[in-house]
């Protein structure tokens, strides 16, 4: 598919068939993440892969938003492995993270799988319950599968503002 197809039709999936992701999709959509840039080359994410019931049990204890998939990612960084930018007030973290995370769903789109960003939950406590180690921080956690029948985006999926609302030349 040619990229200006995967970010066009690309959309957040709510609802799962119980069909699983294949293997070799699975790794290229890992290895999308893998090849994300992060500041100074410093590669501070954590990529969890959940398949098993106990492993989507723990997900579905902290948020409604797993819809059935078959697989989820979480998507954390080490805290303590991260780039502070000058001033001191901000790190590299959560954006590293975020670029991950936005490979890793272009690559499902383009693999045809579905996905859907999930941040309504409460990392700490996601962390806790799969033992996550105490210097990552959970970013958020992406569905992974196949839409069920009668899934598909939302109705105003295609509505976008104009670009002379979202960008400014100067």
């Amino acid at each position: 598919m040619e990229f200006k197809e995967v970010v066009r039709n690309r959309y957040s999936c709510k609802k799962y068939s119980d069909r699983p992701v294949e293997a070799e999709k699975l790794n290229a959509i890992l290895e999308a993440g893998r090849a994300a840039p992060t500041a100074k080359n410093l590669q501070e994410q954590y990529v969890y892969v959940l398949q098993s019931a106990e492993a989507l049990a723990k997900v579905d204890a902290v948020t409604p938003c797993r819809y059935g998939a078959p697989t989820v990612l979480v998507v954390a960084f080490d805290k303590n492995n991260v780039f502070t930018y000058p001033g001191g007030k901000r790190d590299s973290g959560v954006e590293d993270a975020t670029i991950v995370a936005t490979h890793m769903i272009l690559a499902a789109a383009d693999q045809g799988v579905d996905s859907c960003w999930i941040n309504f939950l409460d990392p700490e406590k996601l962390a806790e319950g799969l033992g996550l180690p105490e210097n990552e921080e959970v970013l958020m956690v992406m569905d992974l599968g196949y839409a069920a029948e009668g899934a598909g985006p939302l109705p105003n999926h295609s509505s976008r503002k104009p670009l002379n609302e979202t960008v400014s030349w100067l």
